[in-house]
């Protein structure tokens, strides 16, 4: 073999396993942000106790996170583009680590909310990166979608992972570790960040951050998620539901007027909805949220309201789905390098919708777990959480490289708007119609987003 072939087989292979650090450091990143999304919820009754949290306050110990993390979601992923992954990595992985110890020491509701405020903007600079970083090592689209699936596992197992972790936890050592043991991810993920990434992308034309469109859109989208969480317990008609919702809508107005005509260098360049895949892959992502985010919570308080099941036991109770859910993701690279990513996405929701039918159909008939949950469950977990990575594919694919962050940063804006609509939905449906006809909404959501992704995702 000659000098100049061993050099390049070493190129080849030395890019290789940088792309696989790579791949490692995001998936660190976001198995940190969605473990700590469903790690909370089993805490509540023992902050309740411990801090003395009243029941209107006590949801706000997971909203304070989620309302902060998706209002932040599309200014993280343009910082990204703007200040570059590595520095936008460090300092989300900081603010987030830094956060997350403070929730422990937390003496008092109002610590507590803030932390929890500070972690979710944490998070809103870290999650688009680590997808961003995907997007960016992996150009080639199968190599692409496979690493895109491994990443989609990974959130799926800390989605999985964060009831029963939660539920162990805080029964053996009290709901402060919960928040103290996962702490560590973050100092790794820094290190890693310092030996994996180079102090600065390749060459790539850095725009300024557009500092009044990521206020005005921060504040519109926290404004409509705030009045969408609000809506779930105090319903349409209460007044700070539609301020914020009229608020909310008025200033993302005001955003798209400033993006088309009055900025220079736009936060979000309205050119990139013209990329056909993006939109109808954004479109399907909503559709797909608003039917499957808020199940794991119905289906908990199911399983606790009728079968009279523990929080641990709910947890526990979820696993199989979880697994599922894992299993599916691990598929998707296959499945979409194989059909394409209209044909799988479709597949995936068309699966998906008929696990939640056979729930909902379950529910109906008062049928055990095993057929109810157990089943129905992994059938529904292993389609909707395969879907997400043809689309996450089609939603990136044709953006120019200095756009990654900010197409990461609408597909992930469209996931959370998407579960907190699902959320305040399914559970006024369920509230008032029970959770049979929640389930089946959520099948018929699926129905419709396997139907638009045939109809309007490229091929």
């Amino acid at each position: 073999m000659s000098a100049l072939t061993t050099k390049h087989v070493d190129r080849r292979q030395g890019s290789a396993r940088q792309s696989q650090l790579v791949l490692a450091l995001a998936c660190l990143g976001s198995f940190s942000v969605i473990i700590d999304a469903t790690i909370v919820s089993i805490t509540l009754p023992d902050l309740r106790a411990d801090l003395g949290f009243t029941p209107a306050t006590l949801p706000w110990a997971v909203n304070a996170y989620m309302l902060a993390f998706a209002g932040g979601l599309l200014f993280g992923g343009r910082c990204a583009d703007v200040f570059g992954r590595r520095r936008i990595l460090l300092v989300g992985l900081g603010i987030f680590t830094v956060a997350r110890v403070a929730v422990g020491f937390a003496d008092s509701p109002v610590f507590l909310l803030i932390a929890r405020a500070v972690q979710g903007l944490g998070g809103a600079l870290l999650m688009p990166v680590t997808l961003s970083m995907l997007t960016a090592a992996f150009v080639e689209p199968a190599a692409r979608a496979r690493a895109l699936a491994i990443w989609s596992a990974v959130g799926a197992a800390g989605a999985a992972a964060g009831p029963v972790l939660g539920g162990v936890l805080t029964q053996v050592a009290g709901w402060r570790w919960v928040f103290f043991v996962i702490a560590p991810l973050g100092v790794i993920g820094m290190i890693g960040a310092m030996v994996v990434l180079p102090p600065r992308d390749t060459a790539v034309v850095r725009p300024r951050l557009d500092v009044l469109g990521a206020v005005l859109v921060t504040a519109g989208i926290t404004g409509v998620v705030l009045a969408i969480m609000r809506s779930a317990a105090a319903g349409f008609g209460d007044p700070t539901v539609y301020v914020a919702m009229l608020a909310g809508v008025a200033l993302i107005a005001m955003f798209a007027v400033h993006q088309a005509f009055w900025s220079a260098e736009p936060l979000v360049p309205l050119s990139i909805f013209r990329l056909r895949s993006v939109t109808s892959a954004n479109v399907v992502i909503f559709l797909l949220g608003v039917g499957f985010l808020g199940s794991p919570v119905l289906l908990s308080l199911y399983m606790q309201d009728v079968y009279g099941y523990s929080p641990l036991l709910a947890g526990v109770g979820y696993l199989p789905s979880g697994v599922a859910m894992i299993c599916g993701s691990r598929s998707a690279g296959w499945l979409t390098v194989r059909l394409g990513p209209r044909r799988a996405a479709a597949l995936c929701c068309a699966i998906g919708g008929t696990g939640f039918a056979c729930t909902a159909v379950g529910i109906a008939l008062n049928a055990p777990y095993f057929w109810s949950v157990l089943v129905a469950g992994m059938i529904f977990g292993f389609g909707t959480a395969a879907a997400f990575t043809p689309l996450t594919v089609a939603a990136t694919d044709g953006v120019p490289p200095e756009r990654n962050g900010l197409a990461a940063g609408v597909l992930n804006t469209v996931r959370q708007t998407s579960g907190a609509v699902g959320l305040a939905a399914l559970s006024a449906v369920a509230l008032n119609a029970g959770y049979a006809t929640a389930f089946a909404v959520c099948a018929a959501c699926l129905v419709a987003a396997g139907v638009v992704a045939r109809i309007l995702m490229p091929h």
